[in-house]
């Protein structure tokens, strides 16, 4: 009688852990497979009250020429989901880049132009995607002090990019600590539904996640909760070519731990010849234990579109000296043509400033219908909308 007792006791709580982990597994179904995303293009939030249009904006600063990271991971993509019919809206973030004391104001403006050149030249359409100086709009500089209001100083403090600026010491800028108040204008002004961004980039998303929400909680419905496109290429990991332990970038001071889309092919071939790896010479990938092999089969991978296992079947029998040359082709076959297309539009400024003048006339027809929005819910003076300008002929 007693082990009778005892297995029905087991019984009924195998029962209740059933039960318990059906329940679990659709709900977990719900959050996750369902698709977001409805056939008429639109995006739902389970926390919001309206209907948001799908829409991508992403900015590029015009601090230095661009790399092959920021080529893979930003400009690609973006020209990718255009491709794809998505509406799609790029800003150049000149006025994130007033954070970097070294910016000389001529500098700037021959920066600004010369990105844009090779966004153009990468296969950005101007008829189709928004491209646009992001201080032609004012818009961004309001609606960033309307969200400054909402923020809190602890909450900015503990972002880790501010984290690492204060890790030396200093008198810094007051606007490296709302440098990510001004990224959630430039998302939320738009009313953006995904922004493309890498995974050390998700925190200040998040920030622009959390001012949209309490956005709406004091004064109503205005924004939609913004959502992260993350790569599945590894194109948002590239490394420094003298150093793999760090990131590509623009700021580092060896202009050899970089391939600039602006360089030559020699220089293309010298610095991936240059390039740290270490004493195997067989081709392998693996991250943790050889990033600097790793991240020349990541390059490449990304050049020629294929897996890493792909690439290092094929070079199977090479030794990193030798593989170093199919890296360096791979890249010059890519960046080769884009270069020469962007030389050739930095001879036509006129041309570029056109593009940028008439982005920036349709970037803000748009960011003053939705600061109309913010002006109305928070008591602000009433927004006039402009009708608007006939479409400019880009050759």
């Amino acid at each position: 009688m007693y082990i009778l007792r005892k297995a029905f006791i087991h019984v009924k709580r195998y029962a209740r852990i059933c039960k318990f982990s059906t329940q679990g597994c659709c709900r977990q179904k719900y959050t996750s497979d369902v698709n977001p995303l409805e056939p008429n293009n639109t995006i739902i939030g389970a926390e919001e009250d309206g209907r948001w249009p799908r829409r991508i904006v992403s900015g590029l600063q015009p601090t230095g020429a661009l790399h092959v990271g920021n080529y893979f991971a930003a400009v690609r993509r973006c020209i990718q989901l255009q491709e794809r019919g998505q509406d799609v809206m790029l800003f150049i973030a000149d006025l994130h880049a007033l954070t970097t004391k070294q910016v000389n104001p001529a500098a700037m403006q021959d920066n600004t132009l010369q990105l844009t050149a090779y966004l153009l030249a990468s296969g950005l359409d101007p008829a189709r995607t928004v491209l646009f100086a992001q201080s032609a709009v004012p818009r961004h500089a309001e609606l960033c002090w309307v969200l400054t209001c909402l923020a809190t100083q602890a909450r900015l403090a503990h972002l880790p990019q501010y984290r690492e600026r204060t890790a030396g010491g200093g008198d810094l800028g007051a606007g490296l600590l709302l440098y990510p108040v001004l990224q959630a204008a430039d998302v939320l002004l738009y009313r953006a539904t995904h922004v493309p961004v890498g995974a050390d980039q998700l925190q200040h998303l998040q920030l622009a996640a959390l001012l949209a929400r309490t956005f709406r909680h004091r004064y109503g419905s205005a924004f939609p909760t913004p959502r992260a496109l993350l790569p599945d290429d590894g194109s948002d990991r590239v490394r420094s070519l003298r150093d793999p332990a760090k990131k590509m970038s623009k700021s580092d001071p060896d202009p050899k731990s970089r391939i600039a889309l602006a360089d030559s092919d020699d220089a293309i071939r010298a610095k991936i010849k240059k390039a740290v790896t270490d004493f195997t010479p067989q081709v392998t990938f693996d991250p943790a234990t050889r990033p600097g092999v790793s991240n020349l089969v990541l390059l490449q991978c990304l050049a020629e579109d294929k897996t890493p296992e792909e690439v290092t079947d094929e070079a199977e029998g090479l030794t990193t000296a030798q593989y170093k040359r199919v890296v360096a082709e791979a890249l010059v076959s890519v960046l080769g043509p884009i270069r020469a297309r962007a030389e050739e539009l930095q001879s036509r400024p006129r041309l570029l400033r056109d593009v940028l003048r008439h982005g920036a006339a349709r970037a803000r027809r748009r960011a003053d219908a939705v600061y109309a929005d913010v002006a109305a819910l928070t008591g602000l003076a009433p927004v006039e909308l402009v009708e608007a300008d006939k479409k400019l002929k880009v050759a």
